[in-house]
């Protein structure tokens, strides 16, 4: 099953959760600020993606950090700083296992359709 990491406030979690419902795409979502956000998976996360496209530098949180807190950074502190700040992932995440997805475009609507038809 897809597990989508997310915030229940962000108005594109909310959109694909929608879109995945109306498509009937079996899924699971994780709420990184109320649910917690797993350190293994965030490690994982790091070593596919590297923290330079698992970061949301255009979010408030990333503005909010201290400029010693976004200088010099690398996976283990961005790890740190993911554990500490959870609204730091870009969002949606969508976790298919074998692959992660970043981001609600096209690419990913195709990706989660291919997925789902291939699990039915």
């Amino acid at each position: 099953m897809i597990t989508v990491y997310g915030l229940k406030t962000c108005d594109t979690c909310r959109k694909a959760l929608k879109w995945m419902m109306e498509e009937s795409i079996p899924h699971r979502f994780h709420d990184l600020r109320k649910d917690g956000v797993p350190e293994a998976e965030v490690s994982g996360w790091l070593d596919l993606l590297g923290w330079e496209t698992l970061i949301n530098k255009r979010g408030t949180t990333w503005r909010g950090l201290s400029e010693d807190q976004r200088e010099g950074l690398d996976d283990a502190g961005a790890k740190a700083l993911i554990l500490e700040h959870p609204a730091l992932v870009k969002r949606p995440l969508f976790d298919l296992g074998d692959r992660v997805l970043l981001g609600f475009k096209q690419e990913q609507k195709d990706a989660l359709r291919e997925r789902a038809a291939a699990e039915a």
